[in-house]
């Protein structure tokens, strides 16, 4: 899934749209990909010497995807004020490693539980092969 495939579903732009790619996805997972650039805007704030993503960045992107997940499972696109994906709640979260400019982010998310329009998944951030970031989210849709 490109871009254009992803601002179909997301209601996110620039500079809050944290999702580059859509690798893969099933019914119950799915694999996006952010490459993190040095020209991001945060970076302007955290920081200016040493720059870094912030780990709510990072636990966004999971819900970004986590959001994707979602609409895909139930045939949604943003349309309308009453199918924003929302998140909803966040357990567990843990950052492992920082993330600067030049790192690409492997965001897998994986739905724990689904009751109607709420959603309990399971994030992970990966650079390469190692474990930056992990939550579990709660997500739902507006209407």
């Amino acid at each position: 899934m490109d871009i254009d495939e992803i601002k179909k579903i997301l209601p996110h732009r620039y500079p809050f749209l944290f999702i580059d790619r859509v690798i893969s996805f099933t019914d119950k997972k799915i694999e996006a990909v952010k490459n993190v650039t040095v020209d991001e805007p945060f970076f302007n704030g955290h920081f200016p010497d040493y720059p870094l993503m912030p780990g709510v960045l990072q636990i966004e992107a999971m819900a970004q995807a986590a959001g994707i997940l979602i609409a895909k499972i139930y045939g949604m696109e943003v349309t309308s004020p009453d199918k924003l994906p929302l998140f909803l709640g966040i357990e567990k979260a843990r950052f492992r490693k920082m993330v600067r400019p030049g790192d690409q982010l492997k965001i897998i998310c994986e739905i724990i539980n689904l009751k109607g329009k709420i959603a309990k998944t399971q994030g992970k951030i990966f650079v390469g092969e190692e474990e930056v970031c992990d939550a579990e989210l709660l997500l739902g849709f507006s209407s």
